[in-house]
């Protein structure tokens, strides 16, 4: 029944770049419900019908994706129909313990254009007055109108690949799943994946003033090919360093006391194999 769905979903990591990180997905979800495998054995086994109630309602909502021809709905009942799955099959003790591996399938889900659009065009003003204030601060003549920016030699115009929607939804994943290894507190967690949205409009920022720079310096040729999407892999390293020295920061100035328990713990540990 999901197959066509399937099908398109995994044509789309393949073709928009703006998704390449779906095939990453479902193996990482996968990861989470191995590690989960413990718990899950231990879960009581208590079907329930409620289940068929969700199947039967993401079903609907397939059918009207699939009239109305959007893609967004047929995705989203996907995880539905799992969700109530494993809801039918195995009750909802099973079910909140796999709750975030299924909710981690949705950043496989593109977004719908209509949202996208919403999104992109005000990054892209933002990354183009960012450059733009960048640019007249170490002295180099900018008239920005819009997205487009004009210098003396050249003119830069901040497309929809330009405006870091792209790096935002990357790094997003990224500091979910950051987030998820390097600290079990639920607030930390969520102050990761939240973070990653200045971090990556900032860091777009970045990319876009010292494209204005290079193409000031060399010409417009340092706007376009190898350079242009080499910038891009800096940058979001870059992004990426932010995200860590922010774990840093958080874990210095707010202990996990779990894990400070875990290490006086391990030393108490040691110090009596010593003594011994």
């Amino acid at each position: 029944m999901y197959w066509n769905v399937i099908v398109r979903l995994v044509n789309d990591w393949w073709i928009d770049e703006n998704y390449s990180h779906g095939f990453l997905i479902v193996p990482i979800a996968l990861y989470f419900v191995w590690e989960r495998r413990d718990r899950l054995a231990l879960a009581r086994l208590q079907p329930s019908m409620s289940g068929v109630i969700l199947i039967l309602g993401s079903l609907a909502t397939l059918l009207a994706g699939v009239l109305g021809s959007e893609l967004f709905l047929t995705r989203v009942s996907t995880l539905g129909t799992i969700a109530g799955a494993v809801l039918f099959i195995w009750g909802w003790q099973h079910l909140r313990i796999l709750l975030f591996p299924i909710l981690f399938l949705l950043l496989m889900i593109p977004i719908p254009a209509i949202i996208f659009n919403q999104i992109a065009f005000p990054l892209q003003l933002i990354a183009s007055r960012f450059a733009e204030l960048a640019l007249s601060a170490v002295g180099i003549p900018v008239l920005r109108e819009g997205n487009v920016i004009q210098l003396a030699n050249t003119s830069l115009e901040v497309a929809e690949a330009c405006s870091g929607i792209r790096s935002l939804i990357s790094l997003l994943t990224l500091g979910i799943i950051f987030g998820y290894f390097m600290d079990a507190r639920l607030w930390v967690r969520l102050v990761f994946a939240l973070a990653t949205i200045p971090i990556a409009i900032l860091a777009n920022g970045f990319r876009v003033a010292g494209t204005g720079v290079a193409a000031h310096a060399i010409g417009p040729e340092a706007a376009q090919g190898f350079f242009h999407t080499f910038s891009g892999w800096v940058i979001f390293l870059v992004a990426f360093m932010m995200l860590f020295a922010l774990q840093r920061l958080i874990h210095w100035l707010i202990p996990n006391p779990d894990q400070k328990s875990q290490t006086q713990k391990h030393a108490a540990d040691q110090a009596m194999e010593g003594k011994q």
